[in-house]
C-alpha cells in the first residue's frame, strides 16, 4: 500500500447537501463568494494542485444549479464529471468511489474534500500528501482544539470539562489509499453505522489515520456569517501570495 510519487491521487467532492442549516433555497456550495459560486473556488484549488489527476463531484439527483457552472468547469480539464450523491455523506463518497473505479487503479489514493471549504491552502494539501505518504491508514487535516470543551446533559447543564490535550477538530481534505477507504466505507454502510467523515470509517475497521495540522482559515461554510469570513480569508490569502 506504499504511496510513492508514481501513485496517482484522485479527488472526490461531496456536494449533494441541500444546506438545511442555511435558511436558503440555494445550497451553500452555490452561493456567491466574491462573485463566484463557493464550489467553484473549491474546485479550482483542487484542480490547481499538481498531484491531483482527476476530480469527481457528487451532486443531488435534483440539483439544478450544477449546469450553471458548465462554462467555468469546462476550463478545468481535471474535472471528470459528476455522479449522483446519496442521502448521507458516506453514501455520496461511496458512490463517488464506485464512479472512480473506471478511472483509478487499486494502488491509487483518493482525496475527499468538502465542496463548502473554498479557502483550503495549497500548502496544506502539500503537507497532507507529504505527511500521509506511506501511511496505510491515510490521514486528514485538522486543527488542535483551542477552546475549553464542555460536555453537557440533554438540558445543557455542564456535566464535565473535557481536557483538550490531543483533541482535534477534523477538517478536509482527507487522504486515503483508495482500496482502504472503499472497503471501510462499504463495511460501515452495510452495518448501518453513521460515519460523519472518511477517517471515522477507517477508524471503525481498526485503522489509525494520521492527523496533520492545517490552518484555521480552512472553514466549512455552514451558516450565513461564514460567507463574510470566507471572503475575508480569501482576500487575505491573495495578499499573502502577492
Amino acid at each position: 500500500m506504499d504511496h510513492n510519487s508514481a501513485s496517482r491521487i484522485w479527488a472526490i467532492v461531496p456536494a449533494a447537501g441541500t444546506g438545511s442549516r442555511m435558511q436558503t433555497s440555494l445550497p451553500k456550495q452555490y452561493m456567491p463568494l466574491l462573485g463566484r459560486p463557493v464550489m467553484l473556488h473549491t474546485l479550482e484549488r483542487l484542480c490547481a494542485h499538481p498531484r491531483v489527476v482527476g476530480v469527481l463531484v457528487g451532486i443531488a439527483p435534483d440539483d439544478r444549479w450544477w449546469p450553471t457552472l458548465a462554462r467555468d468547469v469546462s476550463r478545468l480539464p481535471e474535472i471528470l464529471g459528476t455522479f449522483i450523491g446519496g442521502s448521507e455523506r458516506a453514501d455520496t463518497v461511496n458512490n463517488g468511489l464506485k464512479a472512480l473505479a473506471t478511472h483509478a487503479s487499486p494502488g491509487d489514493w483518493v482525496l475527499v474534500h468538502d465542496a463548502a471549504r473554498p479557502c483550503v491552502r495549497t500548502t496544506d494539501i502539500d503537507n497532507l500528501i507529504e505527511q500521509v505518504d506511506g501511511h496505510a491508514d491515510g490521514g486528514l487535516l485538522a486543527l488542535p482544539m483551542a477552546d475549553t470543551v464542555k460536555r453537557t446533559d440533554d438540558r445543557q447543564i455542564v456535566s464535565e470539562t473535557v481536557p483538550r490535550a490531543n483533541l482535534w477538530r477534523a477538517q478536509t481534505p482527507q487522504l486515503f489509499p483508495l482500496t482502504r477507504l472503499s472497503e471501510a466505507l462499504a463495511r460501515a454502510l452495510a452495518a448501518g453505522d453513521v460515519v460523519t467523515d472518511e477517517a471515522a470509517a477507517v477508524e471503525r475497521v481498526g485503522g489509525r489515520p494520521r492527523v496533520i495540522a492545517g490552518h484555521a482559515d480552512n472553514i466549512k461554510i455552514t451558516v450565513d456569517e461564514d460567507m463574510a469570513l470566507a471572503e475575508l480569508f480569501i482576500k487575505r490569502q491573495q495578499k499573502e501570495q502577492m
